[in-house]
């Protein structure tokens, strides 16, 4: 059974490709005192997805936006919210990760 994760937080480079654009997800951890915050780089959070481990999840105000693994038209496996009307691109708009 995957864990229900929120990811609260992104790191990104500097590159145009959406797909490339972020290079790491965090969020806040509530099993652990001791490690408040978790932070994974893209491919591994976006793996763990894909195999069953996480499933993650986004706040946009008021609801929650699931958020899939995806694989770009080159092959690159990346994390990707269900469209919605609200935000249009509702993880590049996350704030930086610490």
């Amino acid at each position: 059974m995957a864990f229900r994760v929120e990811i609260d937080c992104i790191n990104k480079n500097d590159r145009f490709n959406p797909y490339e654009a972020i290079t790491h997800v965090g969020g806040p951890n509530p099993t652990s005192a001791k490690n408040p915050r978790w932070k994974l780089p893209m491919r591994k959070a976006a793996e763990g997805s894909r195999d069953g481990k996480w499933d993650f999840f986004v706040r946009q105000g008021n609801h929650t936006v699931e958020v899939h693994h995806a694989v770009s038209q080159h092959g690159n496996l990346y994390l990707r919210t269900e469209a919605d009307h609200d935000t249009p691109d509702n993880l590049l708009s996350l704030p930086e990760c610490p």
